[in-house]
C-alpha cells in the first residue's frame, strides 16, 4: 500500500510542476502588434527586419515570449534593444523552449513602463530584384533610364505596413503580404548620355570572317552609361539586374532593341548594355609572324624553353555613314614584352590589352579603314611535355 501511495504522490507532484511550467508560459507579458517595421535590403544575401513594439513592463522581473511558427527566421540573429529607458530596463537572459519556434526573454525593470523595444532578425525567403528600362532617343545619344525594385515575400510573414530600404535611393512605405510580389519605381533619370560602342574580342570572334562558310558574323554593340554626376547619376552605386532597352522610332513609338544583365556599377564606373550585333564594322585579323627565338636546351639537346617573335595585324573597316568607336580586346598568354605597337592600349590584366579605336564615317570611295599592328615577344615558353634535367 505504501508503494502505491508514494507513486500517487509522485504523479500529483509531476502534474503540479507541469501545471506550474504551463502557467509560467501562459502568464507572460503580451507581445503587442508592431508599431513600426523596417525591411532592410542593404545586403543582397540576407534581409534584415527591424520592428518596434511597446511592452507593458511591471517593476521587477518580466517574462516576454517571442514566437515565429511558420516564418523563416534565423534564430541566432534575433536581437532585442531597449529604446526608452536603456539604463533602467535590462535584458537578463534569453532561453529557447525545446521543440518550439520561440524564445523567452527575462527582462528586469526598475519601475512600471510602457517600453519601446526594437526587435531585429534575419528573415529568409524575402528578397529583391532590380530591373532597368532604358529608352534611347532616335539619334542614340541619350536614354531615359528607369529602375524598379521588385520585392518578393515568401517568408510566411505578412507586413501590413513597412519602410523598405535599399543601401541607396529613397525609402518606400509599403505593405506586402506573404506570397506577394510588388514592383516599385525608385530611380528615374532622363537624358542620360550614352555612347554606342562596338566590341571585338579576339578570343571570341573569328579573325577572318571571309574564310567562314557562314560569313554573317556580327560585332557586339552596347550602350555605355557612366555612373557619374555629369550623366545625372553618380549619387550611389547601381545594383545589378536585368535591363530592357528600347529606341524611339521617330513616330511617337518605340522599338525593342534587346535585354541584358548588368552587374553592380560603382560610382564613376561604366555600365555597358548589350543591344545586339552589327555588321557595319568588319575586323579582319591575321598572325603575320610566329617564330621561335632564344632556344634553351637541356643536356640531351632538347629544347626546354624558348621565346617567340610574333606579329599580329588587324584591318578594321567602317561601312557606316557615321563615325563609330570600336573597343578591341587582344590576349597575349604568359609572360610577354611589346616590341612595337602603332596604337595606344590599356592593360586590363597581365594578359589582356584593350584598344579604343575611333573610326571615321565611310566615304564615297568605300569604308573608312584603320590598321592595327602589334609586334611582341612571348617569354620563357615551355614546349608541351618538355622537362628539365
Amino acid at each position: 500500500m505504501n508503494g502505491k501511495r508514494d507513486k500517487l504522490i509522485m504523479i500529483l507532484v509531476l502534474l503540479f510542476v507541469c501545471s506550474g511550467v504551463a502557467q509560467a508560459r501562459i502568464k507572460l507579458v503580451a507581445l503587442p502588434e508592431r508599431a513600426a517595421t523596417v525591411i532592410r535590403l542593404d545586403n543582397p544575401y540576407a534581409t534584415l527586419i527591424e520592428e518596434e513594439r511597446v511592452l507593458t513592463l511591471q517593476k521587477g522581473l518580466n517574462t516576454v515570449d517571442f514566437s515565429w511558427k511558420g516564418v523563416s527566421i534565423d534564430t541566432d540573429s534575433i536581437r532585442l534593444a531597449v529604446l526608452d529607458h536603456p539604463d533602467k530596463v535590462t535584458l537578463l537572459n534569453v532561453s529557447y523552449p525545446p521543440a518550439e519556434a520561440a524564445l523567452v526573454w527575462k527582462i528586469s525593470s526598475d519601475s512600471d513602463y510602457a517600453e519601446t523595444v526594437r526587435i531585429s532578425y534575419l528573415l529568409g525567403n524575402i528578397d529583391r530584384l532590380i530591373t532597368y528600362k532604358a529608352i534611347a532617343d532616335k539619334a542614340e545619344t541619350a536614354v531615359n533610364l528607369k529602375s524598379y525594385l521588385v520585392l518578393r515575400n515568401f517568408s510566411g510573414e505578412d507586413f501590413d505596413r513597412a519602410r523598405v530600404l535599399l543601401d541607396y535611393g529613397e525609402a518606400f512605405e509599403q505593405g506586402i503580404k506573404n506570397e506577394e510580389t510588388k514592383q516599385m519605381l525608385f530611380l528615374k533619370a532622363n537624358k542620360v548620355p550614352i555612347r554606342k560602342v562596338w566590341t571585338f574580342d579576339a578570343a571570341k570572334l573569328p579573325w577572318d570572317p571571309k574564310k567562314l562558310e557562314n560569313r554573317n558574323v556580327g560585332i557586339p554593340v552596347s550602350y555605355e552609361i557612366v555612373n557619374n554626376s555629369k550623366s545625372g547619376l553618380g549619387k550611389f552605386s547601381l545594383w545589378g539586374g536585368k535591363a530592357r532597352l528600347f529606341q524611339d522610332d521617330g513616330y511617337e513609338s518605340t522599338i525593342f532593341l534587346g535585354e541584358d544583365i548588368t552587374g553592380q556599377v560603382p560610382v564613376g564606373e561604366k555600365m555597358e548594355l548589350y543591344i545586339g550585333d552589327s555588321r557595319d564594322i568588319v575586323v579582319t585579323q591575321r598572325k603575320m609572324r610566329d617564330k621561335r627565338i632564344n632556344l634553351r636546351k637541356n643536356d640531351n639537346r632538347k629544347v626546354i624553353l624558348y621565346d617567340t617573335d610574333e606579329i599580329i595585324t588587324a584591318k578594321i573597316e567602317n561601312f557606316k555613314d557615321s563615325p563609330a568607336v570600336l573597343t578591341m580586346i587582344q590576349h597575349i598568354p604568359g609572360q610577354w614584352e611589346m616590341k612595337k605597337c602603332n596604337m595606344d592600349y590599356v592593360k586590363k590584366d597581365a594578359n589582356t590589352l584593350e584598344f579604343e579605336i575611333t573610326l571615321p564615317a565611310r566615304t564615297e570611295d568605300g569604308p573608312a579603314t584603320e590598321n592595327l599592328k602589334m609586334h611582341y615577344n612571348r617569354l620563357n615558353v615551355r614546349p608541351q611535355g618538355a622537362r628539365r634535367r
